[in-house]
């Protein structure tokens, strides 16, 4: 099922979509919230007539680093024995159509296509077998980065915490196997990155045992679980676009800080 986050005449609504071409798209709106019980309502609103925001708020971004070796290779990194976690605030969450505000702190910005883990329960010390259990379901992300930022500071909060540089969408799918999914983005329709979940060094499981060992996560929290190679510069004006097969495509613009 893919749920999402929307916004129509002032409300904020979760609901589910239904159909497969894009311009037929329909939301059946659902009563509650969908982390916990919930029911649709049968009441419908095609998709195009609804503003998508990000399909969830987080109170907390874990991103996982150099997950893939030709990635780290690419910025001369050594691959890590463990899981490298680092954080996304909240307020860097923008969803599907928004803009991503280029810094004025920053000189040289980078893309990077994700997989997202968003989690459906609280839960804490996660045993390797009920990972499942608490996986809500998966989404496109694009951990964009302040490379020229990253490099110079020993710390990572401003080279990817900014405001905007955490676009997530453009909604959640519940039926997914994440095992060997295709990840590919464009910049202005020219393709930048082409991977595959497979080639992840941590497994979805090893991201989520690792982090829960340090602390609660909450429903809604999401885990971010690496770039595949070709992250590259974004420009004032460019487009671009993650889409992750069995999910869909999140496209967000550049534009100038204001």
């Amino acid at each position: 099922m893919r749920i999402a986050r929307f916004s129509i005449d002032g409300n904020v609504a979760f609901g589910a979509i239904e159909g497969e071409k894009q311009d037929e798209l329909v939301l059946d709106i659902i009563k509650g919230i969908p982390f916990a019980d919930y029911e649709l309502s049968g009441t419908k609103v095609p998709v195009g007539k609804v503003r998508l925001l990000p399909p969830v708020l987080p109170n907390k971004v874990v991103a996982f680093g150099r997950n893939y070796a030709e990635h780290a290779k690419e910025l001369g990194n050594e691959v890590p024995d463990a899981p490298f976690a680092f954080f996304k605030p909240s307020t860097s969450v923008i969803g599907p159509g928004d803009e991503i505000q280029y810094p004025s702190f920053s000189a040289e910005v980078h893309h990077e296509a994700e997989l997202a883990v968003v989690i459906g329960r609280m839960c804490r010390e996660v045993p390797r077998e009920r990972v499942k259990d608490v996986i809500f379901g998966y989404t496109c992300a694009n951990d964009v980065t302040a490379r020229d930022v990253q490099k110079r500071e020993k710390q990572w909060a401003r080279a990817k915490g900014f405001d905007t540089s955490c676009p997530l969408g453009p909604w959640v799918e519940t039926d997914l196997d994440p095992g060997d999914l295709t990840i590919q983005l464009t910049v202005n329709g020219q393709q930048r990155q082409l991977g595959r979940t497979s080639e992840m060094i941590h497994s979805i499981e090893d991201l989520i045992v690792n982090i829960s060992e340090a602390m609660t996560l909450l429903p809604g929290d999401v885990i971010l679980t690496g770039t595949p190679a070709g992250v590259g510069p974004l420009n004032v004006g460019d487009e671009v676009a993650v889409t992750i097969e069995g999910i869909g495509t999140l496209t967000n613009k550049v534009v100038k800080r204001g």
